[in-house]
C-alpha cells in the first residue's frame, strides 16, 4: 500500500495533548470574556509580531467581518482580489460593503497593484490584498495608494502567520490585519482567528472589539457587565488557545521547514509556471501552473499524494458578477494545482513529488 502524501497536515506532540487534557480536567473549556488562555495567547502573538493590539476570535471569517465592521462601509467600495476564499468577499457583503475585484499578479497570485487606482471611485474606501499562500503583497504601494487617497488598508493574512514584508512581520502594516487557525494553516488549531491591530488608537479599539466578539458585552466587574452595541458570538475557546500557544513556540521553526520544502520545489520543479522563492513567505501551500491540471492531479492522487486547486474565483460564483473578466485569475484558478509544504514530508516524498510533476509536464 503506497503511503499516503497529505496536502496539509499539522505538526503536534505530546505537549498539546497534555495541554488539552489539563482544560478538558479543569471543566473551563471557554470564556466569552476571553481571559486566561485566550488572552495569555493574544498576548503572546502579538509580542511576536509587534503589533499595538490583538483580538482573537474562532474564525479567520470571523476576523475579517469584525474588522471590517469596524470601518462603516455601507454603501462603499472595498477593492480586493477575486482569487482568495470566498469568506474575504462575503465578509464585505455582510457589513453592507461592495466588494471591487480587482486582477492578479502571474508571479505572485497576489493582487495587481497597478491595476487598483483604476478601479477606483468617489465610493471607494478601503484596500484588502490577500496574501495568497504565504507571499506578501506588494504592501509598500498598496500603502502609498491609501494614504494618497484616505483609504483604509485591512489585510487578509489567513495564509501568512509567519510571513514578513520589508523586515517587518505581516500583522504590522494595516490598519487591521487577519489571520486564520485552523488544522491546515502554519498555526494549527481546532479553530481560531485573529485580528492585529495598528493605530494611535489600538487601545480603545480592542476593548470595543473584546466587546463585538462577545455579543457586545463590556465585562465590568467580575459579578457585572453590560452591553452599549451589537456584537457576536466569535469568541476563542480556551482549548484552542492552549494548542496555539504550543503552536506559536513552533512557529518560526516549522516555517523555517516549509521554506526550504519550498526551495526545493522552486529549484527543481519544471513547468508551466510555479511560485518564487523568497525567503519573507510562510508557504502555506506551494502553487504551480500547469498544462493539464485533472490529467496531472490524477496521476500524483495514483501514487498518494493529495493536492488542492485554491481557488475557484469568487466574482465566478453565482452570488457574484459573472460578468467580470479578469484574465489573469481566470487562467490561474483553472490551471493552479497547490502542492504539500508543510514539515512533515520527508526529502523522499518531495522527489517523489517532483519526478511525477517533471515526468508529465513535459
Amino acid at each position: 500500500m503506497k503511503k499516503k502524501i497529505k496536502l496539509f497536515d499539522p505538526i503536534i506532540d505530546n505537549r498539546e495533548i497534555s495541554a488539552v487534557g489539563k482544560i478538558l480536567e479543569s471543566k473551563s473549556w471557554a470564556d466569552g470574556s476571553g481571559k486566561n488562555l485566550v488572552r495569555k495567547f493574544e498576548k503572546e502573538f502579538q509580542k511576536i509580531i509587534k503589533s499595538r493590539g490583538s483580538v482573537a476570535v474562532n474564525s479567520g471569517t470571523a476576523a475579517l467581518y469584525l474588522a471590517l465592521s469596524m470601518e462603516k462601509i455601507e454603501n462603499k467600495e472595498v477593492i480586493l482580489p477575486s482569487m482568495s476564499f470566498v469568506s474575504t468577499a462575503q465578509a464585505v457583503i455582510a457589513n453592507k460593503g461592495k466588494p471591487i475585484f480587482v486582477d492578479i499578479e502571474l508571479d505572485t497570485l497576489c493582487m495587481d497593484v497597478e491595476k487598483i487606482e483604476d478601479s477606483m471611485s468617489r465610493s471607494t474606501k478601503m484596500i484588502l490584498p490577500v496574501h495568497f499562500a504565504g507571499m506578501p503583497a506588494k504592501l509598500n504601494k498598496i500603502q502609498t495608494i491609501c494614504k494618497r487617497n484616505n483609504l483604509t488598508l485591512i489585510e487578509d493574512a489567513a495564509h501568512a502567520t509567519g510571513s514578513s514584508y520589508n523586515k517587518k512581520k505581516i500583522g504590522t502594516h494595516g490598519k487591521f490585519v487577519c489571520f486564520s487557525f485552523h488544522p491546515v494553516k502554519n498555526l494549527a488549531m481546532p479553530t481560531g482567528g485573529l485580528i492585529s491591530i495598528n493605530d494611535s488608537n489600538s487601545e480603545k479599539i480592542q476593548k470595543e472589539l473584546f466587546a463585538k466578539r462577545w455579543c457586545g458585552i463590556t465585562d465590568r466587574i467580575k459579578t457585572k457587565y453590560d452591553v452599549k452595541q451589537l456584537g457576536w458570538n466569535y469568541y476563542m475557546n480556551e482549548l484552542s488557545a492552549a494548542i496555539g500557544l504550543i503552536q506559536l513556540e513552533k512557529l518560526e521553526k516549522l516555517n523555517k521547514i516549509r521554506m526550504n520544502n519550498a526551495k526545493i520545489y522552486s529549484k527543481e520543479l519544471r513547468c508551466l509556471q510555479k511560485m518564487k522563492f523568497d525567503k519573507d513567505s510562510s508557504y502555506h501551500f506551494y502553487w504551480i501552473l500547469v498544462k493539464n491540471r485533472e490529467k496531472l492531479r490524477k496521476k500524483l492522487l495514483e501514487e498518494g499524494i493529495e493536492t488542492g486547486t485554491h481557488y475557484q474565483p469568487i466574482h465566478k460564483f453565482q452570488f457574484f458578477n459573472k460578468k467580470l473578466k479578469l484574465p489573469n485569475t481566470e487562467y490561474a484558478s483553472k490551471s493552479i494545482i497547490t502542492l504539500p509544504t508543510h514539515p512533515n514530508l520527508s526529502t523522499k516524498d518531495l522527489q517523489k513529488i517532483i519526478k511525477i510533476i517533471n515526468k508529465n509536464e513535459r
